[in-house]
């Protein structure tokens, strides 16, 4: 069984490297082209101050339920059962607002992000097209992939860098 399943191995290289000759591939480094792209760079900027604002709003409000915590913690012995118990939900229901405003803020992120990112993509993905058609490549991977267990032949990452107009 051992042996059936390397000769299989060996089988699918010699098949793939056979694939591989008889097609024309080339290599993009994805990651530094992306980082490279003035676009990518802004919209990170803007991601990161909303972000940060948002996150300063979530610790205001957790903040001041600490705050609220405290006092109530000390003032406890000092109130009665009921109002201590009306004291406890109110903790309660902050504690829930600051975890909708945590998962709105992600999810605002999220669709941010992804509104930023979509005509970035979508610039790059031209682009690739483009140079892929003009150098006849049928098949343009990203260079960063753990799936190569081997790289050679173009690298169409300056020819898409030159087509972005970015160095």
């Amino acid at each position: 069984m051992k042996k059936l399943s390397v000769l299989f191995a060996a089988v699918m290289m010699v098949v793939s490297v056979g694939m591989a000759k008889a097609q024309k591939i080339a290599t993009l480094d994805v990651i530094g082209v992306l980082n490279a792209m003035p676009e990518k760079k802004k919209a990170d900027t803007d991601l990161k101050a909303f972000l940060d604002a948002k996150q300063a709003e979530i610790k205001k409000k957790a903040d001041a339920g600490q705050a609220k915590l405290k006092q109530y913690t000390e003032e406890a012995p000092k109130k009665t059962a009921e109002e201590n118990k009306a004291r406890e939900a109110e903790l309660g229901k902050m504690q829930e607002e600051i975890q909708q405003m945590n998962e709105k803020a992600q999810k605002d992120f999220a669709a941010k992000q992804e509104a930023a990112y979509e005509p970035i993509e979508k610039k790059l993905n031209d682009a690739v097209s483009k140079v892929a058609k003009a150098n006849g490549y049928e098949y343009v991977m990203d260079a960063n992939s753990s799936a190569f267990l081997f790289r050679s032949g173009p690298d169409a990452t300056p020819a898409v860098k030159k087509e972005l107009g970015i160095q």
